[in-house]
């Protein structure tokens, strides 16, 4: 290099090598010193394609724009170093790297308004993981605030039940007791589908060596020794499922009395408790089908819940259900009814979910509840962290729709009078 500077040839913008390499050693010419291949490897990684360098043939003249060294070239800045235009990329959070709320706090604090250093940044992207408490989990949110619902002169049983799959029964049994247990009521949960999926959202173990419903239906166990407390929510109770009930039908076959198993159960466990001690409210989480685990819960329930989805294919599962009930009463259960519709998974957007809505409450108008359970991610993801949507995010639509739903069913209840003319009462 002597006083006159190499001319590069860019096809971005223009760069001069010799203005950044200013008071350093001469190197011999047609040899690239560092600083140079440094400079060159940059503009390469941000776009720039030199056309021409010092010792090779031009190419593309047309194309190319040859400067001389000027100060004014001489006075900018070098191009970013490989470092600074790593942290300059914008970065995509990584599980690996850190947790969502930890990126979010980097990110918060990633502007000029609150800056944030590299060592700082780099403890927070990959700070140890804190250690699983052994202890359970405590309840996300007091319910001291929430509204005391009052309590049915007698013990309402509810079969929540739906021939067709995947309307939220499960769902809407175990929300609904939440709302009323949080309401200061008593509520036990009896779940007699073999997925157990109602045990999973109310946080009680349902493997197989624990005591479960298949206990007391097949072996006649009193459900006292099998029920165990909702750890997040004081006053509901939850008798769980087993994979063993997937045979129990099979075994109820030979069994005296098969259809009334439950229901002479249930009598039992609420006979021996005192007014203060007994629970307000039963619900029976059901599987949907017609055997005779259902045939046991509508048997030992004095109303039906339906929870119905808003599509199509829920009102035709819903007058076949209708007719099963008929027979249930005619048969075994005089005192048998349909008291609550709920419509779930309600999408505002079509007009379907509005059709099937204003069709349901035009045949069920003293039935179908005024709540409305839209369709909610926090619903889905609350069973996933063994907990009910009233504590993963009580101020969720969800939570809301449920609350709304649970005070219903109690204002509607309080004053019902105890059926009578049950078989084996």
């Amino acid at each position: 290099m002597g006083d006159a500077a190499t001319a590069v040839t860019l096809t971005g913008p223009v760069v001069d090598e010799a203005s950044a390499d200013q008071g350093t050693a001469e190197v011999p010419e047609g040899t690239a010193s560092q600083e140079d291949v440094s400079h060159r490897n940059s503009a390469q990684s941000e776009g720039y394609v030199p056309r021409h360098h010092a010792g090779s043939e031009a190419t593309d003249a047309p194309q190319s724009q040859s400067v001389e060294a000027d100060p004014a070239l001489a006075a900018r800045s070098p191009l970013p170093s490989r470092r600074a235009r790593r942290h300059a990329r914008p970065r995509v959070p990584s599980f690996e790297r850190a947790t969502d709320t930890d990126w979010q706090g980097v990110t918060d604090h990633d502007d000029p308004q609150h800056p944030m250093d590299d060592e700082g940044r780099r403890d927070v992207l990959h700070a140890e993981p804190e250690a699983p408490s052994a202890e359970p989990r405590p309840a996300r949110v007091s319910f001291t605030g929430v509204e005391q619902l009052p309590r049915p002169t007698h013990p309402r049983v509810l079969t929540v039940a739906n021939q067709k799959g995947g309307v939220g029964k499960t769902t809407t049994t175990v929300n609904v007791a939440a709302a009323l247990a949080q309401a200061g009521l008593k509520v036990l949960v009896i779940d007699i589908d073999p997925q157990g999926n109602a045990s999973t959202a109310l946080g009680i173990e349902h493997h197989s060596d624990v005591p479960s419903v298949y206990d007391v239906i097949v072996e006649g166990t009193p459900i006292d020794e099998v029920m165990a407390q909702c750890p997040d929510i004081p006053g509901l109770w939850c008798a769980p499922a087993t994979i063993d009930l997937a045979g129990a039908e099979i075994e109820l076959v030979s069994l005296v009395a098969r259809e009334s198993r439950l229901h002479r159960a249930i009598n039992a466990q609420l006979a021996d408790s005192t007014p203060d001690e007994r629970f307000d409210y039963v619900f029976i989480d059901c599987p949907p089908s017609l055997g005779l685990l259902t045939v046991n819960a509508f048997v030992a329930a004095d109303e039906v819940f339906i929870p119905i989805q808003c599509e199509y294919y829920a009102l035709e599962g819903l007058s076949q259900l209708l007719k099963n009930i008929e027979m249930i009463k005619m048969h075994l259960n005089p005192g048998l009814h349909v008291s609550t519709i709920l419509l779930t998974m309600y999408d505002g957007r079509t007009n379907l979910s509005a059709q099937v809505a204003d069709e349901v409450r035009a045949h069920f108008p003293e039935q179908v509840l005024g709540a409305l359970v839209p369709r909610s991610v926090r619903i889905s993801e609350a069973p996933s962290h063994g907990e009910t949507v009233m504590t993963y995010d009580p101020t969720s639509t969800g939570a809301t729709s449920y609350r709304d739903a649970a005070r219903e069913i109690a204002l509607r209840g309080a004053s019902v009078p105890e059926p009578s003319g049950r078989i084996g009462r």
